[in-house]
């Protein structure tokens, strides 16, 4: 005797492969299943990978909150007694680190030589001090080529800008800074045929930070030579401050509020960041919502599937009713045919999704070595690899969703079953 129950005894039963057009339905249903299951597992962990690298990218170059001092417009101007500042944010005891910055765009352009002609960009530079960098990001740590020395006239590039304008270590650049351009434009405003030289800078060490658009986009001077090239004298754009607790930056901000005063303006990452953090989240939202109705379709092939079996079996049904069966026992039956699918459509969507997740780099390496297109470009998603965390919440939500959709799609057949009466279910057999 078996030691499992009647019903799902019945269910495993019926559920073995035969030739019969049912039996093609039924393999349908559990792979509509496992389809639904890995493309939503897969989906939604690389869009946790996506949330969570961009916040490490963006918290690996930028600090946790930024200072800024207010003019008296209100707006931010320049900073000119930033080391008393710098004290007093020190001394909270939930900062980590804090350090001056500059931070603006300039004009770029690279020395022409015989087998190579100069080439010209327009980036964001960044003013830093060396010694207390390292306190606020991982710039000092993210050094590929090259060193972290940013003495004289020293300059660190990311490893698309170079790539993009061709420049080793050693090579020189010309930076045109806002002084310059405003020299510029004043020899023109009086016909003045003056020759403004730019300045000559020498890269030191290439970075990559992991991020395209910091890697392509910015490049790094010490903060001296940043201040000369804004004409600041001894003033910054604003600090840089690193938390112990990047998700406490609101709580800090309201306590550095009140020790600073209302001429500064306080900002945290999130809030620097909110539109493309916000897209992330919404993103992922709509694709698990459109995802789930895959999961809905191979529902609906289950549906069919125990309408089929319903009908098939009713001299079945109407034998077990007259042998003292109960309805519950018969409905029984037949949901336990769509949990048996459920089931193994879930661990088989499961592993596909967690195989896929493994070997997802290789698979787009593969995929570009044969077609020669890149399916994730970096200059769009800002990523040289494809991101994923396997969240255990998210698997368990899709799992468990996906095998409480396939019971719902055997109820209707199930309670139809149950209710069959013995004497009309054997009338015409």
């Amino acid at each position: 005797m078996s030691k499992l129950p009647f019903e799902l005894l019945l269910a495993l039963r019926y559920l073995r492969p035969k030739r019969t057009f049912v039996s093609i339905i039924t393999l349908i249903s559990i792979l509509g299943v496992a389809l639904g299951v890995a493309v939503l597992i897969i989906v939604i962990s690389v869009m946790s990978g996506f949330d969570h690298d961009l916040r490490e990218k963006i918290l690996g170059f930028n600090a946790h909150l930024k200072v800024y001092a207010l003019d008296q417009s209100g707006r931010t101007g320049t900073m000119k007694n930033y080391g008393r500042v710098m004290d007093l944010v020190a001394a909270n005891k939930n900062v980590r680190g804090v350090t001056p910055f500059i931070f603006g765009p300039v004009l770029v352009e690279t020395q022409a030589e015989t087998n190579r002609a100069s080439l010209q960009d327009a980036p964001m530079l960044r003013g830093i001090d060396p010694q207390t960098e390292d306190k606020v990001s991982n710039l000092p740590r993210s050094v590929r080529e090259g060193k972290f020395d940013l003495s004289g006239r020293g300059l660190l590039v990311g490893n698309d800008f170079a790539r993009n304008l061709n420049l080793r270590i050693g090579d020189h650049l010309s930076i045109y800074s806002a002084r310059e351009i405003k020299k510029m434009k004043a020899g023109r405003d009086k016909n003045e045929d003056t020759a403004i030289l730019p300045d000559d800078y020498e890269v030191r060490g290439i970075f990559n930070v992991g991020y395209y658009d910091y890697d392509a986009r910015v490049i790094v001077v010490s903060l001296e030579n940043a201040q000369d090239l804004y004409d600041l004298g001894d003033s910054v754009h604003g600090l840089l401050v690193m938390l112990q607790d990047p998700y406490q930056a609101p709580a800090v901000r309201h306590e550095l509020g009140g020790v600073l005063g209302p001429d500064y303006a306080i900002t945290t990452w999130t809030e620097e960041n909110s539109a493309i953090l916000g897209a992330l989240v919404v993103e992922k939202n709509v694709m698990f919502y459109l995802l789930f109705f895959i999961v809905i379709v191979a529902a609906l092939c289950i549906l069919s599937a125990q309408i089929t079996f319903v009908v098939q079996k009713t001299r079945e049904i109407g034998m077990l009713k007259a042998l003292g069966a109960t309805n519950l026992q018969i409905s029984g039956v037949f949901l336990s045919q769509s949990a048996i699918i459920g089931v193994l459509g879930v661990l088989a969507g499961y592993g596909l999704g967690i195989l896929a997740l493994a070997y997802r780099n290789e698979f787009l390496h593969f995929m570009n070595r044969l077609t020669g297109w890149e399916l994730f470009p970096a200059k769009i998603y800002g990523f040289s690899e494809l991101p994923a965390i396997i969240d255990a919440r998210d698997i368990a939500v899709i799992c468990g969703s996906s095998f409480i959709i396939c019971i719902l799609g055997g109820v209707l057949p199930a309670i139809r079953a149950g209710r069959l009466k013995p004497v009309e279910a054997l009338r015409y057999e």
